[in-house]
């Protein structure tokens, strides 16, 4: 059994004395600044101790806002915000709808840690027309001013992938981006009207382009209509065979349609926004309405630092930034009086109409909206609240199971080689339970050669807590290695005989299957009891499974780059400097391949020299393709 010195709790009193120091500092700074705020609107930057923007808010009065994240109690979440902030810069602008924008424009600049809320939701995709000679159908997130027709956004791409392939059905675009040499098999299934071998007029292409528009437009029902006529009069025509294929259409149509909900007597675009907040989370439901019915949903959940129906409308705004397809009216909520002018500023920005109902049907959407995203948020907090609790149970578990005090930090440790080469070995780092990405650590083996796992370990150790002393480092409460006895006896000695630190070290046994097995701790190492359906045995799985993905990953991009130096270095008149200047200059070993002699000349290389290079490259895949085909 091992234990710690009484030297690393002075350590870590040591640590934490020099970090208040630091924060005193910070705090004077802070307090100086705050008496320069303004009585303006604006936007306000917070930074951490590296200058990093982690925070950015608007405030229709500067001075009171900023000054509230620095008096008074906040929950442990805004906390912990505060705790990171050194120091903040501010802009003023003339009124609530500049600093709207601003604030968009400033987290789409500096994606700021903290305001999860609005760089966290991905854009939604788009079905778009192409503006082409011969125009195709595609999805995409991004909407450019290319002259191409848009619709959308989808809430998720499921539904756009769907209505795609139903439009492909019905409608012959080009579906190739670029034009075969000859007819594909889309031709023959009368899914393309190949224009790679045809002469293709284009009103035939706008007579297509304006179906799928009003198809697109919630026309669908009247084109419905329009199929089933030419299906009764191909089957009274005896043409079985595309009264079918009719058939089909109309059956898939009726398959994408279906899932509309909820109707209303309008044809209306609406999309319909409620919130809900508890416990420092946020929760936006978004209700989508397109011609009068209502088609999808959409949640978003996060935390939130400002008042809440302030970063509600900050969410708002970041959406439709990233989702520019506007509809027809926007439904909000009510609102607290404070906060009153700032859907008339996104009113004014987006220059759509922004309703919030009192009364009637539409305020039963925005309830609706409103209800959905308080049971969102509290399925969120029965998750976490479970997961946490078994996770906290969990770690203060192992220290009994191991004989050892509590538990608070793990090192873990693993190590990756294919028969020696290119040896690498990654740590990660589990506070309570919980990944701290921010201090994982990669290794490239530097004394080892061959596939030694032990000295591997050696090594790596050593390095590790070497760094851990003189730089005076917070040391683990457990170290776990990727192995059995022999990687935890190696790891004890050096720490113990090398380097003085008595720290508990554990090893974690993989079965055939390559899964965790077994747990082994002491001097020497015994299995521990430890049963495999437990919390305790479940934690030290996801450490051991993200340690050794981590590693893999490390050594996968290692090797990667070690085949590409290979493959240069194998080229006679390529040496170090100039493979360094090559990859440098075109990026990848592909991009070398495929240009062109003068691409070569500003790097100095002559033309003898740049076609020896294509050359041995080109050779050299052919070789390859070769041997592939050689064994299939």
């Amino acid at each position: 059994m091992l234990f710690y010195k009484e030297v690393s709790l002075h350590d870590k009193l040591h640590f934490y004395q020099e970090r208040m120091g630091m924060t005193e500092n910070y705090r004077e700074v802070i307090k100086q600044k705050l008496t320069l705020l303004p009585d303006q609107p604006g936007c306000y930057l917070m930074k951490n101790q590296e200058g990093t923007i982690i925070y950015v808010g608007k405030a229709k009065v500067l001075k009171n806002r900023v000054r509230s994240y620095f008096t008074g109690s906040h929950n442990t979440k805004t906390h912990h915000l505060v705790s990171e902030i050194t120091d903040f810069e501010y802009i003023v602008t003339g009124n609530n709808v500049e600093a709207l924008i601003l604030e968009c424009n400033l987290i789409k600049k500096y994606h700021p840690r903290y305001n999860v809320l609005l760089k966290d939701d991905k854009t939604f995709p788009y079905i778009k027309i192409t503006h082409e000679e011969h125009p195709r159908l595609e999805i995409t997130r991004k909407v450019y001013r290319d002259k191409a027709k848009y619709f959308g956004p989808y809430p998720n791409a499921y539904a756009a992938q769907e209505t795609k392939k139903l439009l492909d059905r019905l409608y012959p675009m080009r579906k190739c981006r670029t034009l075969p040499e000859k007819v594909c098999l889309y031709y023959h299934l009368g899914q393309c009207i190949a224009p790679c071998e045809f002469e293709v007029p284009s009103a035939e292409y706008e007579k297509m382009i304006q179906e799928i528009t009003r198809f697109l437009g919630g026309g669908h029902e009247q084109i419905r209509d329009e199929l089933e006529k030419r299906m009764l009069d191909a089957a009274e025509k005896l043409n079985f065979e595309r009264a079918k294929e009719l058939r089909d259409q109309i059956m898939h149509i009726d398959a994408v349609m279906q899932k509309q909900k909820i109707t209303s007597a309008d044809v209306t675009d609406r999309d319909i926004f409620g919130y809900f907040v508890d416990k420092g989370w946020m929760c936006v439901h978004i209700l989508y309405m397109r011609q009068g019915k209502m088609i999808q949903r959409h949640a978003s959940v996060f935390p939130y630092y400002s008042e809440a129906y302030e970063d509600f409308i900050s969410f708002v705004t970041q959406y439709y930034s990233e989702n520019p397809a506007l509809p027809k009216e926007i439904y909000l909520p009510e609102q607290v009086d404070e906060a009153a002018d700032l859907s008339q500023a996104l009113e004014a920005w987006l220059k759509v109409k922004v309703y919030t109902p009192m009364r009637g049907t539409k305020k039963h959407l925005v309830e609706m909206a409103v209800e959905n995203a308080r049971m969102a948020l509290q399925e969120k907090f029965s998750l976490i609240d479970r997961d946490e609790a078994r996770t906290v149970k969990a770690v203060e578990n192992l220290g009994s199971w191991l004989g050892t005090p509590a538990i608070r930090r793990i090192e873990a440790f693993d190590n990756s080689n294919i028969q020696g080469t290119d040896p690498v070995s990654a740590m990660v780092v589990f506070i309570d339970g919980k990944p701290a990405r921010k201090e994982y650590r990669k290794f490239k083996v530097k004394t080892v050669v061959g596939p030694d796992d032990y000295e591997t370990m050696r090594e790596v150790i050593r390095r590790r807590y070497e760094r851990v002393l003189k730089e005076n480092l917070l040391p683990p409460d457990l170290i776990v290695v990727d192995g059995g006895k022999g990687q935890i006896s190696a790891a004890v000695d050096v720490l113990e005989n090398e380097l003085g630190l008595f720290i508990p070290v554990c090893g974690l046994v993989k079965d055939t299957k390559h899964k965790t097995a077994q747990l082994m701790s002491g001097e020497p190492p015994e299995v521990v009891p430890l049963p495999r359906d437990s919390q305790e045995f479940y934690l030290l799985q996801r450490i051991q499974d993200e340690v050794h993905r981590f590693a893999i990953t490390f050594h996968r991009e290692t090797r990667a780059k070690s085949m590409v130096a290979s493959r240069l270095d194998s080229i006679p008149g390529i040496g170090e400097k100039r493979r360094k200047q090559l990859l440098k200059h075109f990026g990848s070993l592909k991009k070398i391949k495929e240009a062109v002699l003068a691409d070569f000349q500003p790097l100095g290389i002559g033309i003898k020299l740049a076609q020896t290079i294509i050359d041995a490259l080109r050779e050299e895949d052919t070789a390859v393709e070769s041997i592939i085909q050689e064994g299939s």
